[in-house]
This record gives structure tokens, sequence and C-alpha cells, in this order.
């Protein structure tokens, strides 16, 4: 289950490279959770930006909205004071930007900044999906300020969108990439990948993790990837995704009154309704064996297993017309 970092293990290497062979990164640490790979990528940022530009150059600028982990630092990433704001006096260097405003952005990234983090997808805040354009306006700002771009898939990776990384639907590479959650299929675990210069920012001693990239782990991973790719999960939850999207519409179409938008990208989709039901509704499914999670008063989040199937999605569209017509009435 365990071997010490003083020992090498042999299916730590062999998840690297087939990583770094579907991320087009470079070098990987692993970690325990999302929030410990979100934490390596800040102080890759961190140390790459002062020894590229000095001391000041620290600031990493992060998007309203966003959710990052529950550390110190990724809380503080995070956008949202709802989740950092009990914890004050939070760390500095963290800038913060409205996505839908693009001279703010512009503004935001300085001399001082050493990296954009951003998640391609949204999860925590209804999956909310950044266009193509816009990640490849942050790649060519990001470039243009000499920073690195920093892709958190901790929810949008291990190709829940249909593709193994979601950012690849706009065919822009980050210099780091976040995974977890999904990774091990259950056994904790977190990666920080990195490529070009960041990828040898960090030396020994400058970060660890005691139990990260543990055999259990490793191996666990490994047999994911294996049935992502034997079963064509990728491709499934594009098509499933697709079908469960429009069945969400439909609801939108059928109940106007209710629901604001049906939104969605693979297996990660939203309803947004415009009234303040969703726990309701959240509720109701579950009294009806359907489990989803209602982001605040009026979203509904919706992120089934790669393997759900086309009937079950349609049962949940099912259960979900009964609900609102009942709503209605």
């Amino acid at each position: 289950m365990h071997v010490s970092n003083h020992f090498h293990n042999a299916l730590q290497p062999r998840l690297a490279q087939r990583l770094c062979a579907l991320t087009g990164m470079e070098k990987a640490f692993f970690g325990n959770s999302g929030a410990e790979a979100n934490e390596c990528a800040i102080k890759i940022a961190r140390k790459w930006g002062k020894a590229k530009r000095g001391p000041d150059c620290h600031e990493i600028v992060t998007f309203t909205g966003s959710f990052h982990g529950r550390t110190l630092a990724t809380v503080t990433a995070t956008a949202q004071p709802k989740y950092s704001a009990p914890f004050a006096p939070l760390p500095a260097g963290f800038v913060y930007v409205d996505p839908a405003d693009v001279s703010a952005l512009d503004e935001a990234i300085t001399e001082r900044t050493c990296a954009v983090m951003i998640e391609p997808v949204q999860g925590e805040s209804g999956i909310r999906i950044f266009a193509p354009d816009f990640l490849r306006l942050l790649r060519h700002l990001c470039d243009e300020a000499e920073a690195l771009l920093i892709f958190d898939e901790v929810q949008s990776g291990m190709g829940r969108t249909g593709r193994f990384l979601a950012s690849a639907h706009a065919d822009v590479a980050g210099d780091i990439v976040t995974l977890a959650k999904s990774v091990a299929s259950g056994v904790p675990m977190g990666v920080c990948l990195a490529r070009g210069e960041a990828a040898s920012t960090l030396v020994p001693g400058d970060h660890g993790s005691t139990f990260g990239g543990q055999p259990l782990a490793c191996a666990s991973a490994l047999a994911t990837l294996d049935v992502i790719e034997t079963e064509d999960l990728m491709h499934h939850a594009e098509t499933v995704g697709k079908a469960f999207l429009a069945g969400l519409q439909s609801l939108a179409d059928e109940f106007a009154s209710l629901v604001l938008e049906a939104r969605g990208l693979g297996l990660m989709l939203a309803l947004e309704l415009s009234v303040p039901q969703a726990k309701t509704l959240q509720r109701g499914l579950l009294e009806r064996g359907v489990i989803v999670n209602a982001v605040g008063d009026a979203i509904l989040r919706f992120l089934p297993p790669l393997v759900v199937t086309e009937d079950e999605c349609a049962r949940v569209v099912a259960t979900l017309r009964d609900l609102l017509a009942d709503l209605k009435a």
C-alpha cells in the first residue's frame, strides 16, 4: 500500500509517463487531493516568477466564481468570499478578475504576475464554461506577459468533458495542469503536471508528500486509465452528455417560467432556475433515488460517473419533469 519516499516504486513512473502523454506535460508531482495539486502549482508559479523577474513577481490572477481548494492558499485563490472570509487574514498575492471584463483582465496581468490560474469549466459555481476563444486569449496574454498559465482540471479532467482535458476543446496547452477527484477512482490522489521551465522549477527538498504517489493509488490510477481507454469512455461521455443536455434543454423549453438555462460540456451539466428552488428539487430527486448537487439556491449540477447510460440520464430528466410540473402547479 505504501512505500517510503526514500525508495522508488515501479508504478509511479509508469503513471507519470501515461499522464504526461495524455496531457502534453513533462513531469508529474503526486499528492493526495486537488487542493494539494493546486498548492504545488502555486508554489511552482511563485518560485518560477521570482527566479524569472525578481521578488515582486509573485501574484497569481484567478477568476470570480472559481474554486481551487480549501487549504489557506487555495481557498484564497478561490475568488469566492463565502469560502475564504472566515479564515482571514488571507495570504497576499492573489488578484481576482471578473471573466466577463476583458479590459480588467488585461490590467490585472502586470510585471508582478507570475501566473494565471483558471478552471476551463468552473464546477462549484454551477458549470460555467469558458469559451475556447477566451482560453486562447489567456494563452496569448500569458505569453505576452511571460507568465505561466495554470489549468485547474481537478473536476473537468480525466475525460469528463469528452476530451482528456477540458482545455483541449480550445486546443490550448497550459504550462501547469492539475488533476484529482476521479484520477484514481476513489483512492486519494492529486497530480500536478508541468512542462517547460515550470517542470524544472521545483527541486528535491522544495516540496513533498508523505503518501503522494504511493503504490495503491498509482495502481488504481493506472487501472482507471485502462478502463477509460479500453471502454472508450471519453467518447461515451461526449455522446451521453449531448443526449443528457438535450433532455435538460427540453425542460428549459417546457418550463420556461421556472428554468433559465441548461448548459453542459460532456458529463458536466447544470440546470439554472429562475426561482430559488434548487434545494427543494434536490431533496425531491433524492427521495426518488437520484443524486444531484444543489449549487446555491438556483442551480442543479450533474456530474454522473463516466459509465452512466443514456437511459439513466433520461430517468433523471423524467424525474425532474415530474418535480418541475409539481412546482409549477
